[in-house]
């Protein structure tokens, strides 16, 4: 059998001639790459640009949503608490009150011992409150003291006299206070007003 022979085309140093074709191919090749090249990174610039902007949309959403949860929360448990708040207003307070006036008389009336002994002391005050403030003050004190009923004046209310000078102690005062304080924080367009 015979070796297979094929003919040959060329014609001269195959080198010689593709060197100019490959040069231009290359030119051309890469000027391709840099025109693709180029407008990929155009494409990712504004895909990130559009993702950003997304982000910062959705973000923005969240942010609103989550404040406007957070007001609904806070509102919601303020509401809740007001029935807690206004009963120890007008029924706690009261009572601690009627404990407390006795120990405040006290502590109002002894930096004014000196001036005692040489004037008389009077109090004047709500007869449901005299036990109470009669027995401390006894036990206390031992100082002479007179006592003056007056039902006019609130359970919560003293009053000191020493010569001219009379001091008040009116824990009725506070407690309305607290409770008028109550029921405006808790007034629904005072709410608003404050959250809105």
């Amino acid at each position: 059998m015979a070796a297979l022979q094929l003919e040959v085309f060329e014609t001269g140093d195959p080198r010689a001639e593709a060197a100019p074709v490959d040069a231009a191919a290359e030119e051309t090749r890469l000027a391709a790459y840099e025109q693709g090249y180029g407008a990929g990174w155009e494409d990712a610039m504004a895909a990130q640009a559009a993702d950003q902007a997304r982000l910062k949309a959705d973000l923005g959403r969240n942010l609103q949503a989550l404040g406007f949860t957070f007001h609904e929360a806070r509102v919601h448990v303020l509401r809740a608490v007001e029935p807690l708040l206004v009963e120890v207003a007008t029924h706690l307070l009261p009572a601690l009150a009627r404990e407390a006036l006795a120990p405040l008389v006290l502590e109002v009336l002894m930096p004014l011992a000196e001036e005692m002994a040489e004037r008389p002391l009077t109090l004047v005050l709500n007869p449901a409150a005299r036990p109470a403030v009669e027995a401390l003050l006894g036990e206390a004190t031992g100082l002479p003291l007179t006592l003056v009923e007056e039902p006019t004046l609130g359970e919560g209310q003293v009053h000191l006299r020493i010569g001219d000078t009379e001091t008040r102690i009116d824990l009725d005062r506070a407690i309305a206070d607290i409770a008028a304080a109550l029921r405006g924080f808790f007034d629904p367009t005072e709410l608003e007003r404050r959250h809105g």
